[in-house]
């Protein structure tokens, strides 16, 4: 692979032109398809066949309902102080708005508080329905304009009006964050680089990569249901790994120039050693990534396809569009340049303190993996109450949204209750005379339940099989009690079924929610197992050794359950909520452990095949375990230290996005390389592997045999091209 990867890097600096206009042509093209077609994201997280999703198509089928895709949004009002909906004056305020609304020719139809008869106990909070034509993503931007100005025509008139529901009122306007990711990483490169032209060069690869990446899912978003949330994570995750191998592809590139090799030779060069370990370390992302699809989650399974399909366009662009942008600039980088940013005293100081971290470790090895081993457990702690949950306005929303104003106001009139409501379909066996009074015993029980506010009048289908309540918890959509009611009244079915021959589907948003939440938490465990075997059979091939792939996936184990624990503490159990920006506290993000699973394993394979590939050179040279370790800390240390920072500013980036569930995911991230970079790699590695010595590297003969023999650090082009030199000079 090495050797392809030195002629396709050679290949690419001597056609340059060649390269870099066919990439301009394919971007072109790409962007021309996708804005001719149109992005189409579906903003739905759905699991089909869950207990609620069934019942939920039954409910519709019997109530004529089941083909009817159009979306339906609340405008809750809210009367000023000392006055009642039912004035006169506020009636014809809510008439005239929803009339108006209703005019619209997207609109299929509005319901006023009064007709819906759901006026609060204090006659100050109520909620009228508009219904459109279409599904929410077919709802045109001129229909949203027009509930908004009618809207802001009711605010005007004195009367608080808020609107939430399947379309959204509140988006547009956002601050692009990928760029404060983007200013951060740049100028952690110039530090690392001591050159603006040489920091903006892995930004300018990675952004080629992310642009390719990003229009081709919008190009496929037209042809497959793609979620919005996928291209921020694809988008995040894409432009770090862009700029975090465009930085190790640069930093060979730079040692083979300090060595004499021309800037052809050094590009090819670059390409065959470092490229190598970047084309390993992408498929090892990738890999983690398509491992989402174990879960069959469709949602879930898309995230991964659309990020790893971004991680590919990335890594081709680095060893294919990089090595032509370096063959046409890499003269501008040559090691006298560099220099002049840097006075000598410092330069020297630098080389003189290259390994102090590495000496400093490997002196203390118990002390530093016993810190480090304590520090991960402590912060992994809250992990182990961690409620699994998917986003609703009370905690997603940021408070000066329209949507989470109006989940407050509806909060405030009828409990938290009711944004948690459930809908119950009472299914019977074979219809007769005493099902009504069946249905009503029924009904009385259900209210009886622990938990229950309040159960609705059972509504029969035409068809008499099935009957209609709603019931209203004593708590919100996010509590566990929910959770536990929900059971319950699934539990309470098996005893109707047996008695009244009766079956209870339960359905709604916060069933279907609860319910995605347990398939995703029941898929966890396989997901994980899957992806430590994977990473230690990798990592046997890449280092031919038993007990390093194992150190490395421990190390990985730690830093997962710190990051998760780090989390919890933060967004479940609501510190430092004002640090990060969090709107408030809630339960962790459902398919968030899956998401961090399958990224944080490949990145933090990155991160072990960046460091150990380069002890694992010294130590086949010199048999020296000590050496090893320091050469690999000293000569590898300081690109992990600057990908690792990278990968947090960008990260960090998106912490910064108004959406709590980016937010959410942009802070796993973020601290899960924090730890698994700085606390992990750079150190628990070095010190476990001090305290191993030479069984670090151990591999039974008849192994390494059969293993093949994968050159990461592209051993085999180094030896031919010393061969070459030495043929020359005899």
């Amino acid at each position: 692979m090495a050797k392809y990867l030195y002629r396709l890097g050679l290949w690419a600096a001597k056609s340059r032109k060649k390269v870099l206009l066919g990439t301009l042509v394919v971007l072109i093209a790409l962007g021309i398809a996708a804005l001719s077609l149109g992005p189409s994201f579906s903003s739905e997280l759905t699991i089909p066949n869950t207990p609620a999703d069934k019942a939920g198509k039954v409910i519709g089928e019997a109530f004529g309902a089941a083909a009817n895709p159009s979306a339906k949004i609340q405008v809750v009002f809210k009367a000023p102080e000392g006055k009642t909906l039912e004035s006169a004056e506020l009636q014809t305020v809510i008439t005239d708005t929803l009339d108006a609304i209703g005019q619209d020719s997207g609109v299929a139809g509005v319901t006023n508080p009064m007709q819906l008869k759901n006026l609060s106990a204090d006659k100050r909070i109520g909620y009228g329905e508009v219904s459109f034509k279409t599904a929410a993503g077919e709802v045109t931007e001129a229909t949203k304009e027009t509930i908004k100005h009618q809207v802001d025509i009711a605010r005007n008139a004195g009367l608080q009006t808020e609107t939430r529901g399947d379309v959204e009122l509140s988006k547009g306007g956002e601050f692009p964050v990928e760029v404060i990711g983007i200013i951060a990483a740049f100028i952690i490169l110039a530090i690392t680089f001591a050159s603006f032209l040489a920091a903006g060069l892995p930004i300018l690869s990675a952004l080629i990569g992310l642009g390719g990446g990003m229009l081709g899912i919008v190009l496929c978003s037209t042809f497959i249901e793609i979620q919005s949330v996928c291209l921020s994570l694809a988008a995040m995750l894409g432009l770090a790994v862009g700029i975090d191998y465009a930085l190790f592809m640069i930093t060979r590139f730079k040692q083979q120039l300090a060595k004499g090799f021309s800037v052809q030779e050094s590009v090819a060069i670059a390409n065959g050693t470092a490229g190598s370990a970047v084309l390993f370390a992408g498929v090892t992302v990738v890999i983690g990534l398509l491992g989402l699809s174990v879960a069959r989650i469709p949602f879930l399974t898309m995230m991964g396809i659309s990020s790893a399909f971004c991680v590919i366009t990335t890594v081709l662009l680095t060893i294919v569009v990089l090595p032509a942008i370096l063959g046409w600039m890499g003269h501008k980088l040559t090691p006298e340049r560099e220099n002049k940013l840097f006075k000598k005293s410092k330069a020297n100081k630098q080389k003189a303190s290259s390994s102090k971290w590495g000496l400093f470790v490997t002196k203390r090895p118990l002390f530093a993996s016993f810190a480090s081993i304590i520090l991960l457990a402590v912060i992994a702690i809250p992990f182990f109450h961690i409620n699994l949950g998917l986003p609703s306005d009370g905690t997603t929303k940021a408070k000066d949204t329209t949507e989470r104003k109006a989940y407050d106001l509806l909060t405030e009139g009828y409990g938290v209750g009711f944004n948690a409501s459930l809908i119950i379909g009472a299914q019977v066996d074979k219809p007769a005379e005493d099902s009504s009074q069946a249905i009503a015993k029924i009904q009385a029980e259900i209210g009886k339940l622990p938990g229950v506010q309040s159960v609705t009048p059972a509504i029969p289908a035409p068809s008499g099989k099935l009957y209609l309540m709603t019931v209203m918890p004593q708590t919100g959509p996010d509590d566990t009690k929910t959770k536990d009611l929900v059971k319950e009244i699934r539990n309470f079915s098996n005893e109707t079924e047996q008695s009244d021959h009766i079956q209870l589907l339960v359905t709604g948003t916060t069933a279907m929610n609860i319910d995605i939440a347990q398939k995703l938490n029941d898929a966890l465990p396989v997901f994980a197992a899957l992806i430590v075997v994977l990473a230690y059979i990798i990592l046997v091939l890449v280092f031919r050794s038993l007990f390093i792939p194992l150190k490395a996936v421990l190390g990985f184990l730690l830093s997962l359950g710190a990051t998760l624990g780090f989390v919890v503490f933060v967004v479940q159990d609501g510190h430092l909520l004002n640090v990060f920006g969090f709107p408030a506290s809630g339960p962790i993000l459902a398919f968030l452990p899956v998401i961090l699973i399958g990224i944080l394993f490949g990145l933090a394979m990155d991160y072990e095949i960046f460091l150990v590939s380069k002890m694992r050179e010294v130590y086949a040279h010199t048999g020296d375990p000590r050496k090893a370790i320091l050469d690999g800390v000293r000569d590898s240390g300081k690109v992990v230290t600057s990908a690792g920072l990278i990968m947090i500013s960008v990260f960090f980036g998106f912490m910064l996005a108004p959406d709590a569930m980016i937010k959410s995911i942009g802070l796993a991230l973020a601290f899960g390389v924090l730890f698994d970079a700085f606390v992990v790699r750079m150190t628990l590695v070095p010190a476990v592997m001090s305290l191993m010595g030479k069984s670090a590297w151990y591999l039974p003969k008849w192994l390494d045999r059969i293993l093949p023999n994968i050159d990461v650090e592209g051993e085999s082009i180094m030896e031919e091209i010393g061969k070459k030199k030495n043929k020359k000079i005899a």
